[in-house]
């Protein structure tokens, strides 16, 4: 088989148009003996990883004897009075002063006390990552734990379980001495780590209520990872379905894994929302593959980026069993090999790019997939404003460039009785639905058009792709959303509801291709230059909307851009929203609104890097409509938000070298913020020349060891509200 070398742009540019009681957790138990005996795959061994003893470790230390600021943390501030981090390269994360920053959660850490700590000069064997954290953290979220019915509680901060995306890795450093591939082929010990390097981290927290300090609690019964091979279940419109059906699961109702997992959400019944984004690379097709298939599998894989001769990204199709089952590598080669569809793994890649919940306080039931929100590259998934009288709905970006913004819209109304409702209420909220895609005018409206079996056209007789079933419009919501004439943006990634209006704010990351084979529109308005040689959209937007009527069931919105990315020293018509050295920016990627309604903004880069490294910000947005009609320097007219001070928009923190900063989620009491930081020394030669050494570094200076991506817990040293100084009340004597 004659194969091309595996290419990002082909994902990225495709668009040519019952719940268990804690009690029951804790009789369920493995001796360490066979827990180490078990193998790689993930299917047995995760089951009971790390049940090794109880949860309630409650020896919390108080080395800080200054009480607390007290303040209302609810209270949401009305401007900041933090010090703005400065733009720097430094190999550190830096906090404003009177902060701190501590690594909580590496690449490669044990969270079972069967397994030691991570060493640079040993790196653990493959199997071992199922109990050890996996790389390139990504989205996340803070969930809090009662810790006596071991059931999720949202006013608890001092006990809860972090959960977090590892969305793919850097294998310089993940293995002894980089990837190898011997003979062509990748070693099976290699394949292994990195299909448990991906997925998804379950950890138990425990916060000290004066000082702050977060630990984790390593023998915690909720410890967990679900790898690449975790086996999940398909609920949903496609459950069942011919198109997902493959030689492990014939009848299509189930799959092994979840990976890519990028950005997250979480549900009001308190589970995990993991987004699988760049799927599509982890799969081979030979050149030869085209001529089995059918002219609509050709149009479907072309659309998604898998063309006829492409190769994997880590070539897991490659390897050769020794320990395991032969058939967990084979299933990432999507060739037609067999005579239907049941015995082979064609379908593979259609097994993925779905949303897939995750119950952190259940590990008896299978994660799920839920195939009624559409298949794509999913950056993210975020619940709409709880309201008893609307439907609740969920709202998606897919991040490529020039692809599209989606709603999904629940049959039914949001119930408080449901919160706990675990993987029956995921059932009830997300089976039944109705997927839509939205559409830009330029006058400051859109459209939300529905995507569905014979609507709109999407019937046999689409001259985009002959779709048969509801099954067939989500599998292949792209080419759905083609036919129907969604708006093409600007990599839509994160996506943020604010709490106070409901209004939905989507990262548009860049567009190298805005204003060239992608046209300027209001939505899209900007083709320019920047100083470091970069076209198109090169700093990215964020867009917001808020639904006519204020309803998830709205079939049109009203729209503006919040915030232009830029640096401060552009024109301003290329910086169009007034950033100054305090906050300007570039790529805003990661996004979210903390129930108090403060926005917190982070980037991927690489357009600044060579100024400053990676970010987050703090900001207090306004409301869609709050600004006024702008022009840009490509004459493109746009409605843009309110000019931007450093007032309502300021740096709160950079990264180390090469990073991205990602993933943020705080306790409910808003005194410890969690945020990812991922690929740090990315650009490294080798690993014997890393270019960063984080996060070693953050503590020494002078350190020489790898670079992890990692967790930091970022406090007060004053033990008061992250951001809440203008609200708090003087200290009270200790």
């Amino acid at each position: 088989m004659t194969n091309m070398p595996y290419n990002e742009d082909q994902e990225l540019d495709n668009n040519t148009s019952n719940n268990i009681h804690f009690r029951d957790i804790l009789e369920q138990r493995i001796s360490r003996r066979s827990l180490i005996a078990k193998t790689a795959s993930g299917a047995v061994a995760l089951a009971l990883a790390s049940s090794l003893s109880g949860c309630n470790d409650d020896n919390d230390s108080n080395n800080n004897n200054t009480t607390p600021p007290t303040v209302d943390p609810n209270q949401k501030p009305s401007t900041f009075n933090f010090k703005p981090v400065n733009k720097n390269l430094d190999d550190i994360v830096t906090v404003p002063e009177g902060y701190q920053a501590n690594v909580l959660y590496a690449l490669g850490d044990s969270i079972n006390p069967a397994y030691p700590a991570w060493d640079d000069n040993n790196i653990p064997s493959g199997p071992s990552f199922q109990f050890r954290s996996g790389d390139c953290h990504d989205g996340m979220s803070f969930f809090g734990l009662n810790t006596s019915s071991g059931r999720y509680d949202p006013k608890q901060s001092e006990h809860g379980l972090l959960v977090m995306n590892h969305e793919y890795i850097n294998p310089t450093f993940l293995h002894p001495q980089g990837p190898t591939k011997p003979e062509g082929r990748r070693p099976e010990d290699e394949v292994i780590r990195e299909m448990n390097a991906h997925g998804v981290s379950i950890i138990q927290l425990k916060k000290d209520k004066t000082s702050q300090a977060v630990a984790l609690v390593q023998n915690s019964v909720f410890n967990r990872r679900i790898t690449a091979s975790t086996l999940m279940d398909f609920k949903g419109p496609v459950a069942g379905s011919t198109l997902v059906s493959t030689k492990f699961s014939s009848n299509g109702l189930q799959t092994r894994g979840t990976h890519n997992n990028c950005g997250n959400g979480y549900t009001p019944w308190g589970t995990y929302l993991t987004t699988e984004e760049n799927f599509i690379g982890y799969f081979a097709r030979s050149k030869e593959d085209d001529a089995k298939r059918k002219p609509e599998e050709i149009i479907a894989l072309n659309r998604y980026g898998l063309k006829a001769g492409a190769n994997s990204r880590y070539g897991w199709e490659t390897a050769i069993a020794n320990t395991e089952s032969q058939d967990l590598f084979d299933r990432w080669s999507a060739n037609a090999l067999a005579t239907q569809s049941s015995e082979d793994y064609r379908n593979g890649p259609n097994t993925f790019g779905w949303i897939v919940e995750i119950d952190p306080f259940d590990r008896r039931e299978n994660p799920v997939k839920r195939t009624a929100l559409g298949r794509f590259a999913h950056e993210d998934c975020r619940a709409s404003r709880l309201r008893e009288d609307d439907n609740l709905a969920f709202y998606m970006g897919d991040d490529s460039r020039g692809e599209y913004i989606y709603k999904f819209v629940s049959d039914q109304k949001w119930s408080n009785k449901d919160i706990n409702g675990g993987y029956t209420a995921g059932d009830k909220y997300m089976n039944n639905g109705k997927l839509y895609v939205a559409k830009f005018s330029n006058d400051g409206k859109g459209q939300w058009i529905e995507l569905s079996y014979n609507v709109n056209g999407l019937n046999q007789t689409n001259s985009v792709y002959p779709f048969s079933s509801q099954a067939d419009v989500l599998t292949f919501a792209r080419l759905a959303a083609d036919a129907v004439g969604a708006t093409k943006m600007d990599r839509p990634e994160w996506v943020a509801v604010n709490p106070e209006n409901g209004e939905v704010y989507v990262t548009l990351t860049n567009n190298s291709n805005r204003g060239t084979t992608h046209a300027l529109d209001a939505a899209n308005p900007r083709n320019y230059t920047d100083p470091e040689g970069g076209k198109g959209n090169v700093n990215g937007h964020i867009i917001r909307f808020r639904e006519d009527g204020d309803t998830t069931t709205a079939s049109s919105f009203t729209w503006d851009i919040y915030l232009f990315g830029a640096e401060a020293k552009m024109a301003s018509n290329i910086n169009l929203s007034g950033l100054n050295d305090n906050n300007d920016l570039s790529s805003p990627d990661g996004m979210w609104f903390d129930p108090r309604g403060v926005l917190w903004i982070q980037t991927d880069d690489g357009a600044y890097t060579d100024t400053t490294n990676c970010m987050m910000l703090a900001a207090l947005p306004g409301q869609v409509g709050d600004g006024a009609k702008a022009t840009t320097s490509s004459g493109q007219e746009t409605i843009v938000g309110a000019q931007i001070n450093d007032e309502k928009l300021r740096r709160f923190l950079t990264g180390p070298k090469e990073c991205e900063i990602t993933g943020v989620t705080m306790t409910p009491d808003y005194k410890a913020i969690f945020i990812n930081v991922q690929h740090p020394g990315e650009d490294s030669v080798s690993y014997a020349e890393p270019s960063s050494h984080w996060p070693a570094s953050q503590t020494n200076p002078s350190a020489k060891s790898r670079p992890r991506s990692a967790t930091v817990v970022i406090t007060r040293k004053d033990g008061g509200v992250i951001v809440g100084e203008t609200v708090q009340e003087k200290p009270k004597a200790s």
